[in-house]
């Protein structure tokens, strides 16, 4: 059976915090697996972070996971955000390294009191609690890793320390994920790699995500969006088009499992999750 999961980002203004529930409320129906709420570099989100979680949790039956990071924070600090989430009824976190404040490409140091990297950040949360724990997947290797044995190995640690799943990077390029998923079974782990896929609403937008993270896009892929900035109803029917062969494909391949970066929009998400039969419940007949 096919599972998904959706991704937030915790809103900054009024009219973003609207889009964000309308979202909420257009995906629910379709039961995901569980809803995942960024958190900003050095913890910059951390208050909205945590009041999105709490009210997904709180008026929703959608069952929310915290991302949180360890970077520019000590190990007190952040215990203390995941007991906080434990006391909110929170099961579930995404435990990421994180990135540094000033942003992408500023190399990273730990903090000097604080959890060193993504793996020493889930043996902390399972010491604290029993939380479900996801964490990060690089099918192109991340940025800091100097090569492949180096990337798997971080990953391998990450499991070691009690990670339930692993969930991807997005790509454009499924042979990726297949290479990845085969050195992932090449060094005996045993965990679900989850793909993450983005639908591309802004494509200049992506194309950014995608030089911070080291995410490469196919040429076949620009030129599918070219000279569509400024005709938002081709561009989507474009990203709808480009994300349902992507998604379908991998379903070709055996995936079964899906995260979806959902940019807090409904629309092309709910669309993807109708054409691999996720769609709402029907209701109950009444009894005659």
């Amino acid at each position: 059976m096919t599972r998904v999961s959706f991704e937030f980002f915790p809103p900054r203004t009024a009219v973003m915090e609207e889009t964000l529930w309308s979202t909420v409320k257009k995906l629910q129906p379709l039961a995901p697996h569980f809803v995942s709420v960024t958190y900003g570099a050095g913890g910059s989100t951390r208050e909205r972070t945590h009041r999105t979680v709490r009210r997904i949790a709180e008026e929703t039956s959608l069952q929310p996971a915290a991302h949180l990071t360890c970077v520019a924070a000590s190990r007190a600090e952040v215990d203390a955000v995941i007991r906080e989430y434990w006391d909110a009824g929170v099961r579930h976190i995404v435990a990421l390294r994180g990135d540094m404040p000033e942003g992408p490409g500023t190399p990273y140091a730990a903090h000097p009191d604080g959890y060193a990297n993504a793996a020493e950040l889930t043996a902390g949360i399972k010491a604290i609690a029993p939380f479900e724990v996801s964490v990060s997947a690089y099918p192109e290797r991340h940025p800091d890793s100097g090569d492949w044995d180096a990337d798997i190995d971080h990953l391998a640690r990450k499991v070691d320390a009690g990670a339930d799943r692993a969930i991807t990077q997005f790509f454009f390029d499924n042979a990726l994920f297949d290479a990845y998923r085969e050195r992932v079974a090449a060094r005996g782990l045993e965990v679900e790699v989850v793909p993450g896929i983005i639908p591309i609403h802004s494509f200049k937008q992506v194309k950014r995500f995608a030089g911070m993270c080291g995410a490469s896009i196919p040429d076949t892929l620009a030129d599918r969006f070219a000279g569509l900035e400024e005709d938002e109803e081709t561009r989507r029917l474009v990203a709808a088009a480009v994300a349902a062969e992507q998604v379908c494909d991998l379903e070709r391949r055996g995936v079964d499992t899906f995260h979806f970066y959902t940019m807090n929009r409904a629309d092309l998400v709910y669309a993807l999750c109708h054409l691999i039969g996720i769609k709402p419940a029907l209701p109950v007949p009444a009894a005659a």
